[in-house]
C-alpha cells in the first residue's frame, strides 16, 4: 500500500495512520492495519464521543528497537501495535481511565489493558483485562 506524501491514511472518520507511526519514524505495519489498527481506532471513537471532545494520541506503534530505547516494557502491546496512549485537553486521565473502564465493562469497547498515569492514559485491545497505575 503507497500513500502519497502529506496523505492521511483515515481508518476511522477522527483517526489515521500516521497518528500510530512510531516516534523514530517507521510507519505503522501494513499487515496489521485491518486486524489490529481498526479495532483499536473504533474503540479510540466511542472513548472519543463519551468525552465529547478530540483525543491526542502520544504515543502509538513502537518498533521493539524504540521501545526498548523508551523504557518501554519489553512484551508491550505498543509493539504488536494495538496500543496508544492517549489524552485530552482539559480532561483529567482519571475521568478517561474511568471510561474506558466503564466501555469495557458494557462491552461497547474491547477487553484490553487500561494504564493510569499522571499525563495520559494506556489502552490496548490485548483480549483480556489488565490495570494498573504507572508513574
Amino acid at each position: 500500500m503507497t500513500i502519497k506524501k502529506g496523505s492521511l491514511q483515515k481508518i476511522t472518520p477522527h483517526f489515521s495512520r500516521q497518528e500510530f507511526d512510531c516516534q523514530d519514524g517507521s510507519s505503522y505495519p501494513d499487515e496489521w492495519i485491518t486486524s489490529r489498527l481498526k479495532p483499536l481506532c473504533e474503540a479510540l471513537e466511542l472513548i472519543r464521543e463519551q468525552l465529547g471532545k478530540p483525543l491526542i494520541i502520544s504515543s502509538g506503534y513502537r518498533t521493539v528497537k524504540h521501545n526498548r530505547r523508551i523504557g518501554g516494557v519489553r512484551n508491550s502491546q505498543h509493539v504488536q501495535g494495538q496500543a496508544a496512549d492517549i489524552q485530552c485537553s482539559n480532561v483529567t486521565s482519571s475521568k478517561i481511565c474511568k471510561i474506558i473502564r466503564s466501555l469495557i465493562a458494557e462491552g461497547k469497547i474491547p477487553k484490553g489493558g487500561v494504564g493510569l498515569y499522571s499525563s495520559f492514559v494506556h489502552y490496548d485491545i490485548r483480549g483480556r483485562n489488565a490495570f494498573w497505575k504507572g508513574k
